[in-house]
């Protein structure tokens, strides 16, 4: 079966045969992975930032079963039922006053396009179809479908083969690149000179996670939330990956007072247990659009809505800012020092996120088989090394990959 696995099966960002077996899970409990073989690692992954609460969680896994015994699946045309309307209220109570209406997708990409497509349709309607762009910051990442991939990084993203057949938005300087006032001015003349084509700005507040794990100064969200602002330009968030607690707030945007237009959630929805996002707006945005052209098969999974509930629940009901506090206090006392590491480029931290820049090239595929080793789970690209741990970890699983990390960079 292992074999079969290798020589058949795609997986995520990798190739056909694959010239390296993965590891196969057998189970999992707690923030481990129990491996062929009888290795056990710690997940510093929570599998793509998602697992907050680790694996096997008893109030999870009881959601999920109590709603099987009812109904696994109902399309959600015409139909609805009480798990999605519960989840929906929940979502309104704990972002921004403005955000009150509720759009129910099956995973990030498919937020981000749905937000996409309610912006266009939202400016079309209101006569204004010159409105067909979007801009955006450099260095960012929201999903791999085509309409995500257009507002990916053009230039230094995963996407960048598929440049010349996307559609072509404006690019702006990122304040993790650059000094916050030149990414600001930057901004600013790209939206006087184009904001009769710009139907949105989208970007990632705060930490821009897959397109190079950058973290910037929060208030570039105040500042450029007021230019869109001013220019007629609608304000979209995607904390798919920061949202539910990963940077120390429940949103990364709460580190300002900033209202966006429209925000897309996902991962960490439902406490990693299945695929699940929502885009949320307001009713000014909704009432604009009208009847929105979307409608996934898998939407509002009844399943998938009851373990939302349960998981922030769950996170809302304990000390999930302790945790997540203590996991960044850490960090600081145990990967911060490698900045200084001749073979270290940069090391950045916050909340619960911890990463390690190389100079060179990381050999991800013996990193990997020497981090097992170590009994740790991370998967490092490119030339950066880092973790997102469940909240729920303990210090000595937390220092075990902090450790393993040293090793690496010390090798």
């Amino acid at each position: 079966m292992d074999t079969f696995d290798q020589q058949h099966i795609w997986h995520a960002y990798a190739k056909t045969p694959s010239p390296n077996a993965n590891y196969k899970v057998l189970s999992a409990d707690g923030v481990y992975l129990n491996l062929a073989g009888d290795k056990r690692v710690i997940d510093g992954m929570s599998s793509w930032w998602s697992a907050i609460h680790g694996y096997n969680h008893p109030v999870l896994n009881k959601a999920i079963t109590t709603q099987l015994a009812k109904m696994a699946h109902v399309m959600f045309g015409g139909l609805t039922h009480d798990p999605a309307i519960r989840l929906a209220k929940t979502l309104i109570e704990i972002t921004p006053d403005n955000l009150t209406q509720v759009f129910f997708t099956d995973s990030g990409s498919v937020a981000v396009e749905s937000a996409l497509k309610m912006a266009l349709q939202y400016w079309h309607n209101k006569g204004q179809i010159d409105k067909q762009k979007f801009v955006t910051i450099r260095g960012g990442y929201h999903g791999d479908t085509f309409g995500a991939m257009s507002v990916c990084d053009p230039d230094n993203g995963m996407h960048h083969l598929f440049s010349g057949v996307l559609p072509q938005h404006y690019f702006v300087k990122s304040p993790a690149l650059a000094p916050m006032d030149e990414a600001l001015a930057d901004l600013e003349a790209t939206l006087k000179q184009h904001s009769k084509n710009i139907a949105a700005m989208i970007l990632e507040p705060v930490v821009q996670n897959a397109g190079g794990m950058r973290i910037y100064n929060p208030q570039y969200l105040t500042k450029a939330k007021a230019l869109c602002k001013a220019h007629d330009v609608l304000f979209i968030l995607d904390e798919i990956a920061t949202g539910f607690g990963r940077t120390g707030e429940l949103f990364a945007f709460e580190y300002t007072e900033v209202e966006p237009d429209i925000l897309c959630l996902g991962k960490a929805l439902t406490g990693g247990y299945m695929t699940l996002a929502a885009t949320l707006t307001s009713v000014k945005i909704s009432s604009g659009v009208g009847t929105l052209m979307h409608g996934p098969t898998f939407m509002a999974n009844p399943l998938a809505c009851s373990v939302a509930n349960a998981s922030i629940e769950l996170l809302l009901k304990s000390n999930w800012q302790d945790n997540v506090a203590r996991i960044e206090q850490h960090f600081h006392a145990q990967l911060a020092p490698l900045k200084q590491h001749v073979k270290v480029a940069d090391v950045r931290i916050l909340g619960a996120i911890g990463i390690v820049e190389m100079v060179d090239e990381i050999d991800a595929e013996s990193v990997q088989d020497f981090l097992i080793e170590q009994g740790v789970w991370l998967r490092p690209y490119g030339k950066l090394l880092y973790t997102m741990p469940p909240f729920t970890i303990s210090e000595q699983a937390l220092l075990t990959i902090t450790n393993a990390i040293q090793l690496v960079v010390n090798t």
